[in-house]
């Protein structure tokens, strides 16, 4: 296995196999391509369960705010939402993605995921992001603004069953904006 160059990230590209849609050439690195933050943010709201509990739906338990260039969201320290990015991502059945921070953002506490940093092969959707403020000042995160990257490895052969497989029961194949947790919906 191996991690794809820029130049093999262009050639896949090209040929179809992975998708950035949109995707500015610039914003590909020499090992990953950029991605940028969407716009539509879901914030817990605290007032409105006693706990979380993953096992049942929690209708309401997450408010949608929607920020703009004008009017950014804020990310308070200690704070924890979840985000989109605004590209979307198609993957083949033998290339896995892995989703990382921008340095720079790190580097100012901000976190973009907490556990979700893969990305299967046969993906279709955008990311969301598991945005967390682990500085001690707020935060500004501004719509379109870089927010990550994701590289992608060769795997040594296609998976049998890719994610969006019926079998699998993939709960987010073809999200298309910030989607809250599923886990309610595991067997």
């Amino acid at each position: 296995m191996a991690v794809l160059s820029d130049h093999t990230i262009k050639e896949e590209m090209l040929a179809g196999r992975i998708r950035i849609e949109p995707c500015d050439p610039d914003d590909i690195q020499p090992s990953s391509v950029d991605l940028r933050l969407g716009n539509v943010f879901l914030v817990f709201r605290n007032s409105r369960y006693p706990y979380i509990d993953p096992m049942r739906e929690q209708s309401g338990l997450m408010e949608r705010v929607i920020a703009s260039r004008e009017e950014p969201f804020v990310l308070h320290p200690g704070e924890f939402v979840l985000g989109t990015t605004v590209e979307r991502i198609v993957l083949p059945d033998d290339i896995v993605g892995r989703l990382e921070g921008k340095s720079s953002l790190g580097r100012l506490g901000l976190l973009i995921h907490s556990t979700a940093g893969y990305v299967d092969p046969g993906w279709d959707g955008r990311l969301t992001l598991e945005l967390s403020n682990v500085a001690n000042l707020p935060i500004v995160l501004t719509p379109d603004m870089r927010i990550g990257q994701i590289s992608f490895t060769q795997m040594t052969s296609k998976v049998d069953r890719p994610y969006g497989s019926e079998s699998l029961g993939s709960r987010y194949q073809g999200q298309t904006e910030t989607t809250p947790s599923r886990a309610h919906l595991n067997p």
